[in-house]
């Protein structure tokens, strides 16, 4: 169990404490994690940052990362092309040349990008969905990402590949949104060098990835935090089981 609570604004204690609650509720349980700890924590990302300082460091020494500060206006006024809707819009590269990256010392400030390899093919094997192929740069499939926030929080993509690979995750089962990040993750685990260790003990660095369909309601629509009455919390205090709720999402 990881406790991925990087965003101040939206992580608190008693939404971990929740979370737990209803895993186990469910019939989900755990050998490691923020409740009883494990030979690879700390599990909650906000006790984690001197590892994603530590990649940070590494891919800016290694020129794989540009300071950009583009602000959500200019990102919106210089989408052009048409983006996949469960996924973030293609950086132009805007930033791409500044000249003044040495000035920046530290993550904070400004946003830090991870330069993708132009025109670059990133493939791998979905164990639901089949061979998968996206292009790397911004005029094809995802541009250059962001690695950190300017409010200095790291972002997801970076979190994520430095804790399966600290944690020997060796399976990653998320939703169909997720496949292009897969792609994203991929390069970053070959810049900070995980594709030559055997962090899984299995001869190669990255974990099997299984994407899921994403659970919908009635109308079709991915379920999110909004659909409060849909929440696992809510339908626990309604008084449906368990097994209920199972069978609700599709349950084989």
């Amino acid at each position: 169990m990881r406790n991925e609570d990087l965003d101040p604004q939206r992580s608190r204690a008693e939404f971990a404490r929740a979370m737990m609650e209803d895993l186990r509720w469910l019939g989900i349980c755990w050998t490691e994690g923020p409740d009883c700890g494990g030979p690879y924590g700390p599990y909650s990302q906000s006790e984690r940052r001197e590892h994603y300082l530590a990649a940070w460091r590494r891919l800016r020494q290694g020129g794989f990362l540009y300071p950009c500060i583009c602000s959500r206006k200019d990102l919106a006024q210089a989408a052009s092309a048409p983006n996949d809707a469960d996924d973030e819009p293609v950086y132009p590269g805007t930033c791409r040349e500044r000249k003044d990256v040495g000035k920046f010392v530290d993550p904070l400030g400004v946003n830090w990008r991870f330069r993708v390899p132009d025109g670059e093919a990133v493939e791998f094997a979905d164990l639901n969905l089949g061979r998968q192929r996206y292009v790397a740069g911004s005029n094809f499939d995802f541009g250059d990402f962001l690695v950190w926030r300017r409010d200095d929080v790291p972002a997801y993509q970076l979190a994520v590949v430095v804790d399966d690979a600290a944690m020997r995750i060796t399976e990653v089962v998320r939703g169909a949104d997720l496949l292009k990040s897969t792609a994203r993750q991929l390069l970053l685990m070959r810049a900070l060098g995980y594709a030559d260790c055997d962090y899984a003990d299995r001869g190669h660095a990255a974990p099997d990835y299984f994407h899921c369909e994403l659970v919908r309601d009635a109308a079709s629509v991915r379920l999110a935090k909004r659909h409060d009455a849909l929440s696992i919390r809510h339908l626990r205090e309604s008084g449906i089981t368990a097994e209920k709720v199972l069978e609700m999402a599709g349950r084989p």
